[in-house]
């Protein structure tokens, strides 16, 4: 397994976690990791690449070992802002190769489309965006979003790392068992009353009180210059959050014809976690991406 080493920035105010991995004279892939996740996470796919690359790492604000807000809603723009501050700090002068999953995934396509010059390349694992709204949709969804501020979501405890390890595997039924426990170790942490409890604030779990507005996305979308990777996973589970599949895969087609370069792929044998689930094969489709 390759060593990872830590570092805390202070960035906007939080002591904010950073895993390196490789060489730190090696060129840099920055990776950053889906919602209730970490930059751990990465550790198989990093294991798997042929090359001397320096890859970099963070917890977003609110997971993992990064400090908490102590607000009740975590909003997207502070994502941008502090993926901008990460990379000001690693790579002041260059463009950088950047990846993103899910969450994460979404957050570096808008960042990408903002900032056009800033990306050298950009892979999307998975980061479909959300569903599409409509204005009729705001009254419930500021109702649910006020109910949530004054009831706000937990955290389930586990009675042990083991726990942990079965809960992932639950969740993702193609986790091998030395993969889990190994991700067990880092998703989650002893709380005071001596529970294993998952290192995210529960704060995510609310409901955001805006609407998601994908033509805005798909215009930062379409000022990507840079070369794209768009990697979906054969089985994945997020046509649930985008309707019927063959809506939903009509709606998909559509925001990817928003890119300008973009090279699509699909992952075999995998599900919404194809980075474990087949971290061998979606490295060797990174370092054939980054190396064209």
């Amino acid at each position: 397994m390759t060593p990872s080493r830590s570092e805390f920035l202070t960035i906007r105010g939080l002591a904010t976690h950073v895993r390196h991995w490789g060489r730190a004279g090696a060129p840099k892939l920055f990776m950053a990791h889906g919602w209730m996740d970490m930059s751990a996470s990465f550790q198989f796919v990093v294991d798997a690449l042929a090359g001397d690359w320096h890859v970099i790492a963070h917890d977003w604000r609110g997971f993992g070992l990064t400090d908490r807000t102590g607000n009740d809603t975590y909003w997207f723009p502070d994502y941008f802002a502090d993926l901008e501050a990460l990379l000001d700090h690693y790579s002041p002068d260059a463009p950088v190769n950047l990846l993103g999953h899910s969450m994460g995934g979404n957050i570096v396509s808008v960042y990408a489309g903002v900032r056009p010059a800033r990306i050298a390349k950009l892979i999307n694992l998975e980061g479909f965006g959300l569903p599409a709204t409509h204005p009729a949709q705001a009254p419930g969804r500021y109702a649910k979003w006020l109910d949530e501020v004054k009831a706000p979501p937990a955290m389930s405890g586990y009675a042990s790392l083991e726990a942990v390890a079965a809960r992932l595997q639950k969740t993702n039924p193609r986790l091998p068992a030395d993969r889990a426990a190994f991700l067990a170790q880092h998703w989650s942490a002893r709380n005071a009353q001596g529970a294993w409890e998952i290192l995210g604030d529960p704060a995510h779990k609310m409901t955001g009180p805006l609407l998601y507005q994908v033509e805005e996305v798909l215009a930062c979308w379409r000022r990507i210059t840079a070369p794209v990777l768009w990697v979906e996973a054969e089985h994945t589970d997020m046509w649930r959050w985008m309707g019927p599949k063959e809506e939903a895969r009509h709606e998909v087609d559509r925001r990817l014809a928003q890119l300008a370069d973009v090279t699509p792929r699909m992952m075999p044998d995998a599900g919404h976690m194809l980075h474990h689930d087949q971290p061998e094969a979606l490295a060797r489709m990174i370092e054939e991406f980054l190396a064209a």
